[in-house]
């Protein structure tokens, strides 16, 4: 019934598995789900592709946001709404920091605030921030399958190409990554109570790069290098995913240490 789905993207008022994977595109929401056991389409509205399923016996929710925060924060919102605890986003960046290779791993333990949309939900001095325990749980997960990663600060921005206006550098103050939705995911779990984080994929691109004038760029996320680096994120990414949902049951259990 029509009333039992969320209004934007669809999705059950309940009945979701609590923690979820979120990324950018439909078709790799996809790609994640068929490593769950079980999985099954539950909604597909707008760009906002749902799956569930189980990862190592935990039941586990894969959804796309689509490109940009101003988008992607509804899905985060109205998955809040659905009752999902931990949410980590799984998605595709630019090294800003020597040593990056492409097809690494960053996760993200906190983004700068350039979204274009929670700048107009709260004042801008308010931090945009990972769990501890989800870039912990990230960085354990990364070691166990052997991916590279780094750890670090990364730039969500509204703008994936510069316009007229000058692009801000923040060269020299050791952002590891820029990329366009984390930072509305992450202020969206702080205000909801949400454990979240992020591990992305370098795909190549920095900043500065993207401004091509004269059409030579080699700018391509879709190099061999880069889809290594996306099968391991997506093992990397249920893994910790994993890892939270247990821990959460120990607390709610009293089991936890």
């Amino acid at each position: 019934m029509s009333q039992d789905l969320l209004p934007v993207t669809r999705i059950p008022r309940t009945g979701l598995p609590a923690h979820a994977v979120v990324v950018g595109d439909p078709a790799r929401a996809a790609a994640v789900a068929a490593l769950l056991d079980g999985a099954e389409e539950v909604s597909y509205h707008r760009e906002y592709r749902v799956f569930s399923g189980s990862w190592k016996g935990v039941p586990i929710t894969v959804a796309s946001h689509g490109v940009g925060g101003p988008g992607a924060v509804l899905l985060f919102q109205e998955l809040a709404d659905a009752g999902i605890r931990t949410i980590l986003r799984f998605g595709t960046a630019g090294a800003m920091r020597p040593g990056i290779g492409d097809g690494d791993l960053v996760i993200a333990e906190a983004a700068v605030r350039d979204d274009g949309v929670t700048q107009q939900l709260l004042p801008p001095e308010y931090p945009a921030v990972s769990a501890p325990e989800a870039v912990l749980a990230l960085q354990r997960a990364a070691r166990a399958v052997g991916a590279p990663h780094h750890r670090g600060i990364v730039w969500t921005r509204a703008a994936f190409q510069p316009g007229l206006l000058p692009l801000f550098s923040y060269e020299g103050a050791g952002l590891a990554a820029i990329e366009m939705e984390l930072s509305a995911l992450l202020v969206t779990a702080s205000l909801r109570g949400i454990v979240a984080g992020g591990v992305l994929v370098v795909d190549g691109a920095n900043a500065d790069e993207l401004v091509d004038e004269e059409g030579t760029s080699v700018y391509d996320p879709h190099r061999d290098v880069v889809a290594v680096g996306v099968d391991r994120g997506a093992v990397v990414s249920l893994e910790a995913l994993r890892l939270l949902a247990e821990a959460h049951e120990e607390r709610e259990t009293g089991d936890a240490l």
